[in-house]
């Protein structure tokens, strides 16, 4: 990692002893002398959180540190998801960065790689580590060091409207997983009708395709940085291949559905028109308030493929400013934060799913008898790596090709061999 901030590592160590050392005015309950005349130290926070119930969490947890640790004050200062990158580049080009900051395991990466962001390795709670799936903590590793803790996820679950299984005699899968095929079965016996077994808003389909992919080995990328090389093989092109298979010859995906977006497909599932839709786990809150009245559904057990369930986690994070003076008490802030008890409720507020295993723990039981809130927090345990973080030109290859190429392949006008070849040629095209 490109270290632009070595040259103030001595400076950083000499404020944290200027912090601990003594002046002399007093002495603590262990006849050490304290400064009693010492400033708190104000750490400044800033926070993405934009809706009302995380805001709430978020304000509540930092008001419980504030109030145990009046030597060390934390600040919240909102920011919101619009247009924070060119802000976070002013910033940090500016010498403004806040000294924590809120962002996403997708987005913070380049930062990280130029060297805006403190390692947390030797500040981070040992136990934290333990309790979060490897795959989460590869996410927010660059180059050997931790850039930031892991705080909220989300997956893609299967919702299905039980009343119509129920009418196609189709049994509830009750297992830890289920796989691809059996999404297939249950798509084609509840396609009768004017009803579709499978409804799945892929108007911009990269990121789930991408996500996804795991379960079937697909990676799409090997290498980091500029030196990535795109691999476009049979674990790449699996859900795309399945998806239109279940459109063109099972006929059991609802057409219209390949053009929406996922929000846009729940209506035809309120209104019985599809049986099963693919969504972020976080629909689960909002289909809870705004399906109709004795609308029956459930969560159906996290998908699975030949290289088992896994999803590819892209988490959003915390750092540190590597230019800030109080790295080490803004990791103890940090340490706090991401307690299980703390993660459990912003995430109920943000109706995600918690980094660490003791925090969906304690979600799941907070949330018992909530509908479908036990299996999708079981998915968190099949988070794994996502290579695409890494990669300096996968955001400008995701919108200008793949996502066009994948858009092109669902409405027919590609083969598969046509999909390689688009996504691979777009991608031999940016990198030359």
């Amino acid at each position: 990692m490109h270290k632009r901030g070595a040259s103030i590592a001595a400076s950083l160590t000499a404020g944290i002893l200027l912090l601990t050392a003594c002046s002399g005015s007093g002495q603590d309950e262990g006849g050490e002398a304290v400064d009693e005349t010492a400033e708190p130290v104000e750490l400044t926070f800033q926070s993405l959180s934009d809706q009302p119930a995380a805001i709430e969490a978020t304000e509540s947890i930092v008001a419980a540190w504030n109030e145990a640790n009046p030597d060390v004050q934390v600040e919240i200062v909102p920011a919101g998801w619009d247009g924070i990158y060119d802000k976070l580049i002013t910033q940090f080009n500016g010498g403004a960065a806040p000294d924590i900051i809120h962002y996403e395991a997708a987005s913070i990466v380049p930062f990280a790689v130029d060297g805006y962001l403190a390692d947390l390795s030797e500040h981070m709670s040992e136990d934290f580590v333990a309790d979060v799936p490897e795959g989460i903590m590869e996410s927010v590793t660059v180059d050997g060091e931790v850039i930031a803790y892991p705080t909220e996820l989300q997956s893609y679950m299967v919702f299905a409207n039980k009343t119509l299984l129920d009418q196609a005699g189709v049994e509830i899968p009750s297992g830890e997983t289920m796989t691809w095929e059996e999404l297939r079965e249950i798509a084609l016996a509840t396609t009768t009708g004017g009803t579709y077994g499978l409804g799945w808003g892929l108007k911009s389909p990269t990121a789930a395709f991408m996500t996804m992919a795991p379960a079937f080995g697909g990676t799409f990328f090997e290498g980091t940085g500029a030196d990535a090389e795109l691999t476009v093989g049979e674990g790449e092109l699996a859900i795309p291949e399945l998806v239109r298979a279940m459109s063109t010859e099972d006929s059991s995906i609802l057409p219209v559905s390949l053009t929406q977006s996922g929000s846009e497909v729940l209506a035809s599932f309120y209104a019985g028109a599809i049986a099963m839709t693919i969504q972020g786990s976080f629909q689960a809150a909002n289909i809870a308030a705004d399906a109709p009245e004795g609308f029956d559904w459930v969560v159906l057990p996290p998908l699975e493929g030949p290289d088992g369930a896994g999803q590819a986690a892209n988490p959003q994070t915390l750092s540190v400013n590597i230019d800030s003076e109080h790295v080490e008490e803004s990791a103890e802030f940090l340490n706090f934060f991401t307690q299980a008890e703390n993660l459990a409720a912003l995430n109920e507020a943000d109706a995600l799913i918690p980094a660490s295993s003791s925090a969906q723990e304690l979600m799941a039981k907070n949330l018992e008898g909530e509908p479908g809130w036990d299996v999708v927090l079981s998915s968190g345990q099949h988070m794994t790596d996502a290579p695409y973080l890494f990669v300096d030109a996968y955001a400008q290859w995701k919108d200008t090709v793949a996502t066009p190429a994948f858009q092109r392949f669902l409405a027919g006008e590609i083969d598969a061999d046509g999909l390689a070849e688009a996504l691979q040629s777009g991608w031999d095209e940016i990198t030359a």
